[in-house]
């Protein structure tokens, strides 16, 4: 079964209905998806998860607030994690992996930091440490590419996601035109009150101290592309830097969205991370 039948399941998570879809063959330690400013469900790319739920079981989900979930958004990323904690004891994991793509990828780090044994391994993807360089501008950001975007007839994740060349705009065209095989059963579309909080958590980040990541022991894998906008590569750099047990993957032509890029490279140095 690919992603994108996976039916969307929902779990009650002290009080609050999570939506979650999952991917693969059940068993062995589970690898958590965590999603980007903005993101839903069906924002996740159906050939990365396809392509790693070959050999693992996936689980992507909604924080709370997000999507089709209940609940508020929190507008730190430290309830962020303390929420996605409780989502995976909620499924009854004691021992989880973690792939956080951009927020998500703060949001790795915190869990990490907040509940250390529950984490094996992490790929942290297009993110950044706390108090990164350019962390708190992605509003700002954000805010130039969907004027770009409405300008070109354009989605923001050209922008956004892929470099400017002919290579990353090609690859922009193929990701969103895969986002788009879903076609039932879709997630309800993002906020602009939880887009709102996920800015103010972003911005903090941006402001915040990364100096607590050298006791974080955990195998990670830091991945991006060479010209991010939105988390700069830069901080894809630091990240490897601070973190003790870490592995550097940059990604030629491609920028926040390079695992997507090269997905197929990607999953193939995902897998034998993992292993």
């Amino acid at each position: 079964m690919s992603f994108n039948t996976a039916p969307t399941e929902t779990i009650d998570v002290e009080g609050t209905n999570f939506l979650y879809r999952q991917a693969g063959e059940r068993g062995g330690v589970p690898v958590i998806l965590l999603h980007h400013l903005t993101a839903v469900l069906d924002d996740w790319d159906p050939a990365l998860v396809d392509g790693l739920a070959v050999d693992r079981h996936l689980i992507a989900f909604d924080n709370r607030g997000v999507g089709g979930s209940g609940g508020t958004t929190p507008n730190s990323v430290e309830e962020m994690a303390a929420d996605a904690i409780a989502f995976i004891r909620a499924l009854g994991f004691t021992k989880v992996d973690l792939l956080g793509f951009s927020l998500g990828g703060f949001v790795a780090q915190a869990i990490a930091q907040q509940q250390p044994d529950l984490v094996r391994k992490m790929i942290i993807a297009g993110s950044a440490p706390a108090g990164g360089a350019g962390i708190s501008d992605m509003g700002a950001v954000l805010q130039d590419a969907l004027g770009k975007a409405g300008a070109a007839g354009k989605h923001p994740k050209h922008f956004l996601f892929f470099s400017q060349t002919s290579n990353g705009q090609e690859a922009a065209n193929a990701f969103l035109a895969r986002l788009a095989e879903r076609k039932t059963d879709r997630d309800t579309p993002i906020s602009n009150e939880t887009i709102g909080a996920q800015l103010t958590a972003i911005h903090a980040w941006g402001q915040g101290d990364p100096s607590s990541l050298n006791k974080t022991a955990h195998p990670v894998l830091v991945v991006n592309g060479d010209d991010d906008v939105m988390a700069p590569t830069i901080n894809s750099f630091e990240l490897a830097r601070r973190l003790p047990n870490a592995e550097l993957s940059i990604f030629p032509d491609a920028g926040h969205g390079g695992i997507f890029q090269y997905h197929q490279v990607f999953v193939q140095q995902a897998l034998a991370f993992l292993a």
